[in-house]
Order: C-alpha cells, then sequence, then structure tokens
C-alpha cells in the first residue's frame, strides 16, 4: 500500500520561510511525478509544485521565485522549501504522487489533479501579517 506522509508545517510570520516534506513508502518517487498542492477552507485545490521523473520542475505563477521543490532519491522524499511567505500562502498543503509516467511531463499534466492517484494528509501552513 502507497503512503504518502506530509511535514514541516507551522505558523511563520509574513517574509519567512519554511520546509515541507513528503515521504513516500510503498513506491519509488523517482518513478513519478509528485506534485504539493493548497487548500483553504471553501475554495478549490490548487496546484503549487511538481517535479516529474526527469527533475524537471514546474511551479504555479504565484509561487514561482520564492518555492523550491526538490526530490532526494536516496532518502525517497520531496521537500517543497517556501521562502519570502505571504499570508495568501496560508493553507493546508498536500503531497500527491501519481501512477507511473513517461519521463519527462507537461504543466498540463502535473497540474492537473486527476493525475495524481495518491495524496497524502496535507499538513497546515499559516502566515500571519
Amino acid at each position: 500500500q502507497v503512503q504518502l506522509v506530509e511535514s514541516g508545517g507551522g505558523l511563520v510570520q509574513a517574509g519567512g520561510s519554511l520546509r515541507l516534506s513528503c515521504a513516500a513508502s510503498g513506491r519509488t518517487m523517482r518513478e513519478a511525478v509528485t506534485g504539493w498542492f493548497r487548500q483553504v477552507p471553501g475554495k478549490d485545490r490548487e496546484f503549487v509544485a511538481a517535479v516529474d521523473r526527469s527533475g524537471d520542475t514546474y511551479y504555479a505563477d504565484s509561487v514561482t521565485g520564492r518555492f523550491t521543490i526538490s526530490r532526494d532519491n536516496a532518502k525517497n522524499t520531496v521537500s517543497l522549501q517556501m521562502n519570502s511567505l505571504k499570508p495568501d500562502d496560508t493553507a493546508v498543503y498536500y503531497c500527491a504522487l501519481s501512477p507511473r509516467t513517461a519521463f519527462y511531463a507537461s504543466l498540463s499534466y502535473v497540474s492537473d489533479q486527476k493525475s495524481y492517484g495518491t495524496w497524502g494528509q496535507g499538513t497546515p501552513v499559516t502566515v500571519s501579517s
């Protein structure tokens, strides 16, 4: 059974940084796309960032230049380094893993929630102003 566990969420002041981590068991993350999404209560879940099998990375416009996604193949984890955080970044952040994919993905694929079959439980991030 595949499981994803997120960690690293918390409370931070605007301008600060947090590092989220997603650990997988039962799957090798380098054989799939790993994405980060976030959701605010009452709103749809939105794409944040993703990394595909080749190591190419993809970002939502709202986080480009501030967030960095990376994968550690040895530890089978994917991290999301979040810098220059804003109150608008407040949300529950979810890690997601796709089925085995082609080596190179596309932005349309990685940003679509339906591309992912396994989701973590989420970790809350609160950015105070």
